[in-house]
């Protein structure tokens, strides 16, 4: 995986015409053909790692080399891509070890580097980089392909990603629903929508409810700069910006998973997972599946669906009023519920084996709830709820939990500090603010000690370690949407440059985006063999050291955490997709955005 040359036709065609005049360069015995012969024909060396996608122009611009050589680099070049000239050379930093990866590093520094262009960076007897931009707005394509990801994971239509992926489409699939034993109903249901959670046709409330709600809040944060981008999905051009029209296709299959006394039932799914075949290819029925006894729903689920329903009432009442109201009515209900059932936990019922996502303790969703209704109402029951029991959760915000779906109460805490309400309570909100503005300073800190520039602890090396790395970068985003820091902008931005090829494997952990990318997610779309390639815009799970699928097995133990990686579509435990980090990384992304 890591020795790979670049795969496209260009650079193949490229390198054969320059190797011809280099030819002819030769046979003449200019003293340029020893130069040119080092632009032209070698190939990126995963020993150089920096982001495949780019850096802002007014930004810090850091690539990493971890050479074999016995003796260091001491100095490199960047270089423009469409001729090979050296526009900057500078020096190495002097060499460190990285503790997660076993790396011993050098770092080159080109920060002062901000004309616009496509470059890579050359260091002598180690080769070259893969390309990148230099740019005011170099993630926007990133973005878009990101945010377009979850378009590829609609569940119940056809999707087609049209001219600029060719093949890459299936007709509508999984177009019948009906109710699980477990569920306390019997016959159809019309459960028709939403997205495809992982690597699975699965749907769950749960997740959903984190997926969507961080993808609602990127709308609230930073919806100047996202509503131009159009996602070219089948409702573009309604009016309504692309984002919340794609946020909307997973919104109203929640809705329909709630029951008629305000509960939701926690997923709907197969009752075992199928083969690796295309979305419409899959024929297992499609389950809404509740917790076996009475009340059948679970609270977590509920919970979820009425912090997310009161979120959608507030972003979409410019744009849709009536969608505003439905949402609003439904978020009432759920947390009424609630209040009756304060903690039905969930489990998955005998003979079914698909994605659990089960919780223990549900009040972390009811105090995300009783924010999310509050912040939209204002109305005081809602925001006694939150003041009673916040003060519990702020140890929390010191760290984000490794499984975000399961602690909501980061979530619950967050939007009271971002609230604007005049009624809001002056100490809670300044005990919120205060407690994320130090956890933020801390990753600062933490990120500018590690080697790699990255945010990640060794404890953080598990399922989905990508989202924990996208996670730190939007809690540092959202600090610096209540005390704009460059320093927390800047150290968001480290993240974002791990996730996209600053890493050990120099991997581009976003499928299609950079020259060095994932090519084999465990996603059933991607390993149906419908497609030439997997499907765009998906961020891999990442490192996860605790090695729980066959191929991670197989790893000698005691390796650097980050290691514990396999691009390969058996090992799901480090290279799956869900749409809870993909929401993260979207959210990460938009910040970046001018």
């Amino acid at each position: 995986m890591n020795d790979r040359p670049p795969s496209s036709i260009w650079n193949l065609r490229t390198c054969r015409r320059a190797r011809l005049w280099l030819f002819f360069l030769c046979v003449l015995g200019l003293a340029l053909c020893p130069a040119f012969q080092l632009y032209a024909a070698e190939n990126p060396t995963p020993a150089i790692k920096l982001d495949q996608v780019g850096y802002l122009a007014g930004a810090p611009k850091v690539a990493l080399v971890a050479s074999p050589a016995k003796t260091p680099a001491k100095t490199f070049d960047i270089r423009r891509s469409s001729d090979g000239k050296a526009v900057l050379r500078g020096a190495l930093s002097p060499a460190s070890t990285d503790p997660l990866s076993g790396d011993t590093v050098e770092a080159a520094d080109f920060s002062q580097l901000r004309e616009a262009g496509t470059y890579y960076v050359q260091v002598p007897e180690v080769g070259k980089s893969w390309t990148f931009t230099i740019g005011s707005n170099v993630f926007e394509r990133t973005y878009y392909l990101a945010m377009r990801g979850f378009y590829g994971q609609r569940c119940g239509t056809a999707v087609d990603l049209g001219p600029e992926f060719p093949g890459y489409s299936h007709p509508a699939c999984h177009l019948h629903g009906e109710f699980h034993p477990s569920s306390g109903a019997s016959g159809p249901r019309d459960n028709i929508g939403g997205w495809h959670d992982a690597g699975d046709y699965g749907r769950y409330t749960v997740n959903s409810g984190i997926a969507t709600g961080t993808l609602l809040w990127a709308w609230e944060i930073y919806g100047p700069r996202l509503k131009p981008i159009q996602l070219k999905i089948p409702e573009t051009g309604n009016g309504t910006p692309d984002i919340l029209n794609e946020i909307r296709w997973n919104l109203e299959w929640m809705l329909k998973m709630q029951d008629s006394d305000g509960g939701a039932w926690h997923k709907q799914t197969s009752t075992h997972f199928p083969d690796f075949i295309a979305p419409d290819k899959d024929t297992l029925p499609s389950e809404v599946i509740g917790t076996g006894s009475a009340p059948y729903k679970s609270t977590c689920a509920t919970a979820d669906l009425a912090a997310v329903a009161a979120i959608a009432a507030r972003v979409y009442k410019p744009f849709d009023a009536a969608f505003a109201t439905r949402a609003l009515d439904a978020a009432r209900r759920a947390w009424k519920w609630t209040e009756q059932y304060p903690n039905v936990t969930f489990r998955n019922p005998p003979g079914i084996s698909t994605g659990e996502y089960g919780d223990s303790n549900c009040a972390d969703e009811r105090l995300w709830a009783s924010a999310e209704l509050w912040r939209t109402t204002g109305e005081n029951a809602y925001h006694q709820f939150f003041l009673s029991n916040y003060a519990a959760y702020l140890p929390i915000l010191d760290s984000p939990a490794a499984e975000g779906w399961r602690m909501m109460a980061p979530m619950a805490l967050r939007t009271y500090a971002l609230s604007r309400r005049k009624d809001a309570d002056a100490k809670a909100q300044a005990a919120i603010r205060s407690r994320m503005l130090s956890a933020a300073r801390a990753i600062v800190s933490a990120t500018a000690a590690n080697p790699y520039h990255v945010s990640l602890k060794p404890t953080d090396f598990v399922w989905g370690s990508n989202g924990i790395a996208a996670q730190y970068g939007m809690d540092l985003m959202i600090a610096d949407a209540i005390a704009p820091d460059p320093a927390f902008r800047n150290a968001a931005r480290d993240d974002l440059h791990y996730l996209l090829g600053r890493n050990t494997f120099s991997l581009s952990w976003v499928t299609q985006v950079g020259e060095h990318s994932v090519l084999h997610p465990h996603h059933r779309p991607s390993g149906s063999g419908e497609q030439p390639g997997p499907w765009p815009g998906l961020l891999s799970g990442g490192p996860n050291a605790g090695r729980q699928d066959p191929v991670l097995a197989k790893f000698p133990s005691g390796l650097p955490p980050e290691k514990y990686y396999a691009d390969q579509t058996a090992s799901y435990a480090s290279n799956e997709i869900a749409i809870n980090w993909q929401a993260t990384l979207v959210f990460l992304l938009a910040g970046q955005l001018y």
